[in-house]
């Protein structure tokens, strides 16, 4: 039988990098993929796009609605890996149909996404923990804080300025200029504290 995977991490650390790596190694060796992401992450349209540059189309962008079960079953049943970028949005629901997708279909499902929100809860990340719940394999992603330790949390920053209340969902490329950066738990506690 084939494993649904989380692989998750704090902003920046490479998440989209990984997948589209993944994503290479296995049409390197003549085989399919089907890379997808949730149509409720608007930047680069329906490509994928690292923060080193790393690039490529999906093979579809879904909404909340989406069966993704029946879709991948239908249109995509002959490839041998699944891959999703931004899986911290999907329904509880979608995380379900992907884990009949590695268990019905026996294809390997890998998705990649946050675990948590820039207010440290997981408000708006249903997928994300519906993925902690049920994925056969979870597996953290590392990111460095500034400061050297290991990064955990994301914070959000608009205009420059630290954010902890606002809409879950404001994706970079708003028009504001939203930034998100993660950092570990020392230097998030002093943050809170300086804008106090």
């Amino acid at each position: 039988m084939s494993k649904l995977y989380f692989r998750y991490g704090a902003m920046g650390c490479g998440k989209t990098a990984q997948l589209l790596v993944v994503a290479f190694n296995y049409e390197e060796r003549g085989q399919k993929v089907c890379v997808i992401k949730p149509a409720i992450d608007t930047k680069n349209d329906k490509k994928l796009l690292s923060r080193i540059g790393l690039s490529r189309d999906t093979d579809f962008v879904f909404s909340k609605k989406e069966d993704l079960f029946q879709k991948i079953s239908d249109k995509y049943s002959d490839v041998n890996c699944v891959l999703v970028d931004e899986a911290q949005f999907l329904t509880p629901e979608q995380a379900d149909q992907l884990a009949m997708v590695a268990s019905k279909l026996d294809i390997p499902v890998l998705c990649y996404g946050l675990r948590l929100n820039f207010k440290q809860n997981d408000s708006g990340f249903e997928g994300a923990t519906r993925l902690l719940q049920i994925a056969h394999v979870i597996e953290e992603l590392k990111m460095v804080c500034d400061c050297g330790k290991k990064a955990t949390r994301n914070l959000r920053f608009v205009n420059g300025e630290f954010m902890t209340e606002g809409k879950d969902v404001v994706i970079d490329g708003d028009k504001s200029n939203v930034e998100y950066k993660a950092f570990c738990s020392d230097c998030y506690f002093k943050m809170i504290e300086r804008t106090k």
